[in-house]
């Protein structure tokens, strides 16, 4: 997929006409209508307001992963000094070893919580 084409689902997916987020990026409607083509791609300060706008992640706009967590997901404390980034990174440290029982850790939980859920 495109990057206009995403913008585009985005977009509709968030319910708004162009004119609409192009008042938010106070662009015209034609530069939002030519980012959604591919005639014109943002700059790097409308990037960022199209992510903090849809909530994703610039290297999802830009389709360099899957994953549509914005910068304020990541940011958001799980715990008192610990957030959801600071897991990311600490699980990304784990050798194989200890990332598959983390895994097996994260299955009995999932379990765990939805037999709570079904009483």
């Amino acid at each position: 997929m495109r990057f206009g084409e995403l913008l585009a689902k985005l977009r509709k997916e968030k319910g708004i006409l162009q004119k609409e987020l192009a008042t938010y990026l106070n662009v015209t409607v034609a530069t939002i209508s030519n980012y959604e083509k591919g005639v014109h791609s943002p700059d790097y300060e409308t990037l960022v307001k199209l992510a903090d706008f849809f909530d994703v992640s610039t290297d999802y706009l830009l389709q360099r992963t899957d994953y549509r967590a914005s910068i304020n997901t990541l940011n958001k404390p799980l715990i008192i000094g610990f957030t959801a980034s600071d897991l990311l990174n600490a699980v990304m440290e784990l050798d194989q070893h200890n990332m598959e029982a983390l895994i097996d850790y994260y299955k009995l939980l999932l379990l765990r919580n939805s037999v709570e859920h079904a009483k």
